[in-house]
């Protein structure tokens, strides 16, 4: 018997090689065992003492590796819950962090459950978004944009899966897929990290287009503020989800482009995430 012939030490020796590598080792050692044996979490315990094959030994060695060189569990499971909807994720998207519900509560506040409303979601990446806004109000017609055809077909797929066909998609830099249009409300994610942000090293498995647009991070946000007024209803709304140190910058450009009722909002640690304004009158 080798150290990882039962499910309970592959579990503990996979936790202490996690250890130095991630925040969460147990539960990331935990939910790719469950990956590899098809088991709940609830299941590994009961199973602890049962042999594990030396094919899906070498299967969990491997993702253990994988995890120890950055790549997120996400990647590892080819899904990601966000919103209470199980997205299919692959490393063309970013994965879908919790702060992000932030800016989907916040559009939700704004859209009414019974009237027809008209939602553009910039840089939709999984879709997870417009989807969510989709999933709770099944009057607004949403539509996702992304540059990376590859990221839509993520989005379009889990758009499919989860039973929300009628959401739009199209590829494209920002405003340029939806040359004319206008829309009630606009939420964006977009890529805020600087260039030089020593956190960027952390996240060399995901999409560096999603992540850093340039040597400040405000450059993706002030091309969609400066053009956002052109694609919103007369008051209508934008949403901006931001890093935490942004908020007075994307206020800054919202009232440089004549956006009234601006405010900003905490994620759920408490760090500023999202700013959204309004626009009054026809641009």
């Amino acid at each position: 018997m080798t150290a990882m012939d039962t499910v309970a030490a592959a579990l503990q020796m996979a936790v202490r090689t996690l250890s130095n590598h991630s925040d969460s080792a147990r539960l990331d050692a935990e939910i790719l065992l469950c990956q590899v044996l098809r088991l709940s979490r609830s299941a590994l315990i009961v199973r602890g003492a049962d042999p594990i094959a030396a094919e899906s030994r070498h299967a969990y060695e491997h993702l253990i590796a994988r995890r120890v060189h950055g790549a997120p569990i996400a990647y590892l499971t080819g899904k990601r819950e966000f919103w209470s909807l199980e997205l299919s994720i692959t490393p063309d998207v970013l994965v879908p962090r919790p702060e992000t519900e932030v800016l989907v509560e916040l559009a939700l506040r704004l859209l009414p459950t019974d009237q027809a409303r008209s939602v553009l979601d910039l840089g939709t990446g999984s879709g997870a978004i417009a989807l969510a806004i989709a999933s709770e109000r099944p009057l607004v017609c949403a539509t996702g944009i992304d540059v990376c055809e590859h990221a839509l077909a993520v989005a379009i797929a889990n758009s499919h899966k989860l039973g929300l066909p009628d959401v739009r998609w199209r590829v494209g830099s920002w405003f340029d897929a939806v040359p004319g249009e206008r829309f009630d409300l606009i939420v964006a994610n977009p890529p805020y990290v600087a260039s030089n942000d020593p956190a960027l090293k952390q996240l060399t498995a995901e999409p560096a287009l999603a992540l850093s647009s340039g040597p400040t991070g405000l450059e993706a946000l002030t091309k969609i503020v400066d053009r956002a007024a052109l694609h919103l209803q007369p008051g209508g709304w934008l949403l901006l989800e931001h890093g935490s140190t942004q908020a007075d910058d994307v206020a800054a450009m919202l009232e440089h482009r004549r956006f009234g009722g601006i405010s900003s909002h905490a994620d759920y640690s408490g760090k500023t995430r999202v700013t959204l304004g309004t626009v009054h009158t026809s641009h």
